[in-house]
C-alpha cells in the first residue's frame, strides 16, 4: 500500500465537508490544534501525530491552488513527479496553518496586526510636551508666546533619508526579516516572535548611511515656535501642535507638540470657570452709612458697585457680563464683588470718644445690630433654662 492511500482524507482530519469554505476550514482547524497541540498533551504521542496530521491537512486545503490539486488528485498530487509537484512544504514544522493562527491568536500582543511588510515599525517621530506660564490677563485676551523646543529635527544633509547623499544608497529591504521588521524563531512546540537585530524593527536598512546623522535621518536641535494661546483658556489647558513633535526617522511622519498651559495667580481677582471673584474691604463706617466704591475688571477696565446703607460682611454683589471670556465664545462670565467689613485699629482719642458714645447709644435703644442683639437674646435664653 503507498503512503498516499495510506494517509487519511484532509477533510475527514478536519472533520468538515468537501463544500466547506475558508472560514469553516479556519474553525475546524483552530479549534482541533488547540485540542491537539503538544502543549496540552505532553508526552501523548498520538496527539502529537495528530497535531503534524491536522497542520499538513490545513496547510494544503487553506491555499486555493493546492486544494484544487487535491481535489482532483487526491494525495498524488503532492508525491514527488506528482502534478502538484515536490510533496509536502513548509519552512514551518507545524505548518503555515499553525503560524496563521499563532498570527491571530497573539500577535496583537507584539503591537502588530496584519503580516508581511504590514509589520514593519513605522519609526513616528516621538510627541513632545511643553509648559507655558501666563498671566490671568493674557489669559482673558488671548496671546502669543514664543518658546524653544529640544527635539529631533530632518537632516538637512540627506533630506530625512538618512543615505549619504550622492551615493545611491537609500533605504533598502532588509535582507533579515524580508521587510517584517520582526524575525521568527522555534523553541520547542513554540514560535517566538522577536524585533529583528539587523533593521531594529524598521523593516529596511541604509547602506550607505548619512555621515551627519549616522543614518537616522533626523538630528537634535532646538527649534523656535510661536504658540496661539486663546482667550478664556484655564489653567491645565493642553494645545496640541500636530506634527511638531520629534521628526520621524528616514521621513517618517513627525510627532505631535503638547503644550501645556499654565496660569499664574492674581493678587486680585479670583477665577471659577468663567466668573471673577474679587474681594473689597469696607471700612466700618462705610458698611453702616453706604455709599459707593470703584473696583478694578479683569479686562482693565473700572466698574462702580453701590454700597447700601447697613452692608454685612460676606454680602455680595453681582456685576453681569464683567466675568471672564468663555473659550471659543463672544460670552463672558459674571464678577462677583464679595464684602469685608474692616474694625478700625489705632484709634484718634476724638475717634475713641465717638465710638463710646455710639456704643452706649446702640447698647440703650438695642436697634442698631439686630443680629447681635437676636443672638444675644438667645443666649440668655439658654443659660435662664439652665438656671444660671
Amino acid at each position: 500500500m503507498s503512503q498516499a492511500m495510506a494517509k487519511r482524507d484532509y477533510y475527514d482530519i478536519l472533520g468538515v465537508q468537501r463544500e466547506a469554505t475558508e472560514d469553516d476550514l479556519k474553525k475546524a482547524y483552530r479549534r482541533l490544534a488547540m485540542k491537539y497541540h503538544p502543549d496540552r498533551n505532553q508526552g501523548d504521542k498520538e496527539a502529537e501525530g495528530r497535531f503534524k496530521e491536522l497542520n499538513e491537512a490545513y496547510d494544503v486545503l487553506k491555499d486555493a491552488e493546492k486544494r484544487a490539486a487535491y481535489d482532483r488528485y487526491g494525495h498524488a498530487a503532492f508525491e514527488q513527479g506528482g502534478p502538484g509537484g515536490g510533496g509536502f512544504q513548509g519552512g514551518n514544522p507545524f505548518g503555515a496553518g499553525f503560524e496563521d493562527i499563532f498570527e491571530e491568536m497573539f500577535g496583537r500582543f507584539g503591537g502588530g496586526g496584519g503580516r508581511g511588510r504590514q509589520r514593519q515599525a513605522s519609526g513616528r517621530g516621538a510627541d513632545l510636551r511643553t509648559t507655558v506660564e501666563i498671566g490671568l490677563e493674557e489669559a482673558f485676551s488671548g496671546t502669543k508666546k514664543t518658546i524653544k523646543v529640544p527635539s529631533s529635527v530632518s537632516c538637512e544633509a540627506c533630506s530625512g533619508s538618512g543615505a549619504e547623499p550622492g551615493s545611491g544608497g537609500g533605504a533598502q529591504t532588509c535582507p533579515t526579516c524580508q521587510g517584517a521588521g520582526k524575525v521568527r524563531a522555534q523553541q520547542g512546540f513554540f514560535l517566538i516572535e522577536r524585533t529583528c537585530p539587523t533593521c531594529s524593527g524598521q523593516g529596511r536598512i541604509i547602506k550607505n548611511p548619512c555621515k551627519v546623522c549616522q543614518g537616522a535621518g533626523r538630528v537634535q536641535r532646538d527649534r523656535t515656535l510661536n504658540v496661539s494661546i486663546p482667550a478664556g483658556v484655564e489653567d491645565g489647558t493642553r494645545i496640541r501642535l500636530a506634527g511638531e513633535g520629534e521628526a520621524g526617522l528616514r521621513g517618517a511622519p513627525a510627532g505631535d507638540l503638547y503644550v501645556d498651559i499654565g496660569v499664574r495667580q492674581h493678587p486680585i481677582f479670583q477665577r471659577d470657570g468663567a466668573n471673577i471673584y474679587v474681594r473689597v474691604p469696607l471700612r466700618m463706617t462705610q458698611a453702616a452709612l453706604g455709599g459707593s466704591v470703584e473696583v478694578p475688571t479683569v479686562d482693565g477696565g473700572r466698574a462702580k458697585v453701590t454700597i447700601p446703607a447697613g452692608t454685612q460682611a460676606g454680602d455680595q454683589f453681582r456685576l453681569r457680563s464683567k466675568g471672564f471670556s468663555v473659550l471659543r465664545s463672544a460670552a463672558r462670565g459674571d464678577m462677583f464683588v464679595q464684602v469685608s467689613v474692616e474694625t478700625p485699629q489705632n484709634l484718634t482719642p476724638k475717634q475713641r470718644e465717638l465710638l463710646e458714645a455710639f456704643e452706649a447709644e446702640a447698647t440703650r435703644t438695642g436697634k442698631s445690630s439686630p443680629e447681635s442683639e437676636g443672638f444675644f437674646a438667645k443666649v440668655k435664653e439658654f443659660w435662664d433654662g439652665l438656671g444660671r
